[in-house]
């Protein structure tokens, strides 16, 4: 079974827009935990707008399921926040500065050399490495040179298609599942996947191993509550 990351940073979002500590961003983790999830993902920014670097010491502390932290590993901060707390699993994003939401996956063609050291540095620290990426064949296999343990499927191009053509919104993400299948990489998707799409994704991509989703997770926990939310998902991934 494909496994569930609940990405937090929405619930930092709500913390950080009243002061304060409510909602409580380490509660909401280890509620997740309590409810199901089998991982907890931040993603951090320089300015630290949602997520803050005291959040990841402190969910480090406390959590026991796989905790994966994502960013930018251009910013020194990010590196050294990684190496202090050593996650379960580093997710490289090539975020541009100020960036709202992640847009993009690596050019892991032109960045290889860049990557490679990056990926070694985590790895020689015991934290599995997984690069993001577009859905692009050349991208995957590029990846797979850098030594990096897995991909992280960007599936933004995929949920904006799904209402449309859900076959031909899944087609190129198949393709490039088989392809980490072939160059021995494990696979990760995440943005944009909800109620709506993700039973069709997890049925149509071999291989996938996790999933990591924060949005519409918690927009839908407004409505459903949680747990709720979270039995519901975890029900979209079943096999």
């Amino acid at each position: 079974m494909t496994k569930l990351s609940v990405n937090i940073n929405k619930i930092a979002t709500l913390r950080n827009s009243r002061g304060g500590n409510v909602p409580n961003v380490l509660a909401t983790a280890l509620a997740c935990e309590r409810f199901g999830a089998e991982g907890i993902t931040v993603h951090p920014r320089p300015d630290e707008r949602h997520i803050r670097y005291q959040d990841v010491y402190d969910l480090k502390a406390e959590i026991s399921t796989e905790f994966n932290i994502e960013g930018n590993c251009q910013e020194q901060k990010f590196i050294d926040l990684v190496l202090a707390n050593k996650p379960t699993q580093v997710t490289l994003v090539p975020d541009a500065l100020n960036q709202i939401t992640s847009n993009h996956g690596w050019d892991t063609v032109k960045h290889r050399s860049y990557l490679q050291d990056m990926v070694k540095l985590f790895k020689d620290q015991g934290i599995r490495v997984s690069i993001f990426v577009d859905p692009d064949e050349d991208m995957v296999e590029a990846a797979a040179e850098t030594g990096t343990d897995r991909i992280e499927l960007y599936t933004e191009a995929f949920a904006a298609e799904f209402g449309f053509d859900s076959a031909k919104a899944v087609a190129p993400y198949y393709k490039a599942a088989k392809k980490a299948e072939e160059v021995g990489l494990g696979l990760n998707a995440g943005h944009d996947l909800d109620l709506n799409n993700l039973k069709y994704f997890n049925e149509h991509i071999p291989g996938l191993l996790e999933v990591s989703i924060g949005h519409a997770l918690i927009a839908d926990a407004l409505y459903l509550g949680l747990e709720e939310t979270i039995k519901r998902y975890l029900a979209a991934l079943k096999a």
